[in-house]
């Protein structure tokens, strides 16, 4: 439901308290406590109260929230002005983090309910033991949602009263309620979502401009149920563009199986170690906070359904039998390792001495120990690639096409373009006659950036050097503010007037920028992942603090609202990039290709891992240090200019 109670004035004025009570009680779906009855209570008789002077006006109250996983107290709608109301019944005080919570429900209506995306949106905290409003002008954004309201429950009626006469647009209640909500939640919010309810449905788009999750995982399921009932063995590539919904797909397959009989357990695996910590961080302390258990009794709950692929890796070269899962779903699978990358770690760092495999080898070597049946969903990032050793596709190819022939192969389509496919190997792979291709299995629309689904193709064109192209794709980005600066402080200053609500932004930075250092950007410094993706803006190591940067290790497969790329002398232009590498006291050139691509694919990362906008950070740098004069940057700075992106 929509909301567990919707009423016109009519229908409010002539419904009893108790009626309205016991229709928000038969939403609830949860034992009833008696604090909740008493917040009901109060908020209907205040309404009811700060409504009587408005002759028209329809009411929600538990207006559902899907992509934050809540319910706003009211949502009221007055000649077309949307108020979003927050009680905090028994508070006296305007608490900084419910000034958010409700600053959050107005941004996730215009950003995510279509039927408000013209009308404005005016937040109001009301904690009803306040006595004095705060001063109450209403200040609308460029998107017409208003900064939050602190309002005293004397005075919650007149300041309706007074916005709202100022709105005569006519709209439709009934078909404002029922019109499309596209949400777009970070994969932190997602996976909350889907460990506490084991539903998709409520956080995922289905709209015909993004490619639906809903057909990628009926294909996946399919090839499951398959393998299960006819005692067969799959792998299934699934390819998309940064942000389309790639780990979404995969958690979603493990938490329905999860909840299903015991040999249709899954894991999610990943070799993304930050990744997996803030999951784990994640669900940990929303686990904690539902079940009033101990963290550490969270912690251990949800061990098992996020691992790390290189403990599950060093868990069965100790032990030979079959893993006690038949399905297993392996995340950013292109960062596995290849032979002489794994067989080097194993040697020397786990000292077995006769390891001499790839890691897609092993992996799926694992999985073939069951007698029975098994399957193996891979999730691909196409240019994603980041680190020496990391195999793409081409290691999974060949272990498939030399030692698993019985094994069957469901793919995306896309694995033979240049993204996925370094070695050139995937059109043979598929004349092979083993690999079935579905279109489903790609997921193409980017739905990180929701106010830019083509940002993925900008970010493509500027790394490729292509000016021009990149120009006509930033004029698409009318909705996703990108811009440059020179200066870092002024960088940190757009971001925080940018930010609203509990929006998160924080630094980024490739692994190489070393001469950022000059600017107080200690890239070696490292942060905690976690801690930097979670905590509030009181926590020195949050993100939100602006001292410490994150590189593209740390933010892969993670998402912020808004970052501030900050660009080093890694990645110059010069009538073209350039890769370097910054050795002792000097910049070396980069000639392994493949080192080339990694450089690059880490400037992809980091430029894609905003919802909302970004600002790119150019330093001036400094004729009088040899490691950074200003010809190193001002290519990229002019570059950068050509494809379009404005200097603040």
């Amino acid at each position: 439901m929509r909301a567990y109670y919707s009423a016109d004035r009519d229908k409010f004025y002539a419904d009893t308290p108790d009626h309205i009570l016991g229709e928000l009680a038969r939403g609830h779906h949860f034992a009833l406590d008696l604090e909740q009855k008493r917040a009901w209570q109060q908020q209907i008789n205040l309404l009811r109260v700060a409504l009587d002077d408005e002759e028209t006006f329809t009411v929600h109250f538990e207006f559902a929230i899907p992509r934050m996983g809540k319910r706003a107290d009211a949502v009221l709608m007055v000649r077309g002005c949307v108020f979003v109301i927050e009680f905090k019944v028994g508070s006296d005080q305007y608490d900084r983090h419910a000034v958010e919570q409700v600053e959050d429900y107005a941004l996730d209506l215009k950003n995510f309910h279509h039927g408000s995306h013209h009308l404005s949106i005016v937040p109001i905290l009301v904690p009803t033991w306040v006595t004095e409003s705060k001063p109450y002008q209403l200040e609308l954004a460029l998107d017409q949602v208003a900064k939050p309201l602190l309002i005293a429950v004397a005075d919650l009626a007149q300041v309706i009263r007074l916005i709202s006469r100022s709105h005569h647009n006519h709209v439709d209640a009934t078909q404002w309620l029922s019109s499309g909500y596209r949400p777009t939640p970070t994969i932190i919010q997602a996976a909350t979502h889907l460990y506490a309810t084991h539903a998709v449905t409520d956080i995922t788009r289905s709209d015909a401009d993004a490619i639906n999750l809903g057909r990628t995982q009926t294909v996946l399921n399919d090839v499951i149920d398959t393998c299960r009932a006819q005692g067969k063995k799959a792998v299934c590539f699934v390819t998309g563009v940064p942000g389309a919904g790639k780990t979404l797909a995969g958690l979603n397959i493990a938490t329905q199986r999860s909840a299903s009989r015991d040999d249709q357990h899954a894991t999610f695996l990943s070799g993304n170690g930050p990744l997996v910590d803030v999951l784990r961080e994640a669900l940990a302390r929303d686990y904690a906070l539902r079940s009033k258990a101990r963290k550490s009794d969270a912690h251990r709950n949800v061990h098992a359904f996020i691992q790390n692929i290189h403990h599950f890796r060093d868990e069965y070269v100790r032990d030979e039998g079959p893993p006690s899962d038949h399905i297993v779903i392996f995340d950013e699978a292109q960062r596995a390792w290849t032979r002489a990358q794994a067989s080097k770690f194993m040697q020397t760092k786990r000292a077995v001495a006769d390891f001499d495999m790839s890691e897609p080898e092993f992996l799926l070597g694992v999985m073939d120990r069951h007698p029975d049946w098994c399957a193996v969903v891979c999730l691909v990032g196409g240019g994603q690639e980041i680190n020496v050793g990391e195999a793409g596709l081409s290691e999974w190819m060949a272990a498939i096409r030399d030692r698993f022939p019985d094994w069957q192969v469901h793919a995306s389509a896309q694995i033979v373009q240049p993204d996925y496919d370094l070695n050139n190997d995937a059109r043979a792979f598929i004349a092979s006659g083993q690999v079935t291709l579905h279109d489903d299995l790609h997921l193409g629309v980017s739905m990180r950036s929701f106010r830019a689904e083509t940002l993925s193709d900008f970010i493509s064109h500027l790394l490729n050097g292509d000016a021009e192209a990149a120009r006509t794709a930033h004029a698409s980005l009318d909705h996703y503010p990108l811009v440059l600066t020179r200066d870092l402080n002024r960088a940190k200053q757009w971001l925080r007037d940018q930010a609203r609500g509990s929006e998160r932004f924080g630094l980024v930075a490739s692994s190489g920028a070393h001469r950022l250092r000059p600017e107080g950007l200690h890239i070696k410094a490292g942060i905690d992942p976690p801690v930097w993706f979670l905590n509030d803006r009181s926590d020195v190591r949050s993100s939100f603090y602006l001292e410490e940067v994150a590189t593209e290790f740390d933010v892969q497969g993670l998402e912020l609202d808004w970052t501030a790329v900050c660009w080093d002398a890694d990645l110059r232009y010069l009538s073209g990039w350039h890769g370097q590498t910054f050795k002792g006291t000097r910049w070396q050139s980069i000639n392994d290709r493949f080192r080339r691509l990694y450089l690059k694919n880490a400037y992809r990362v980091i430029l894609t891992r905003a919802r909302q906008g970004m600002v790119i950070f150019v330093p001036h740098g400094d004729d009088a240090d040899a490691t950074r004069p200003r010809a190193f940057y001002d290519g990229t700075w002019d570059f950068l200019l050509r494809c379009g992106i404005p200097a603040l």
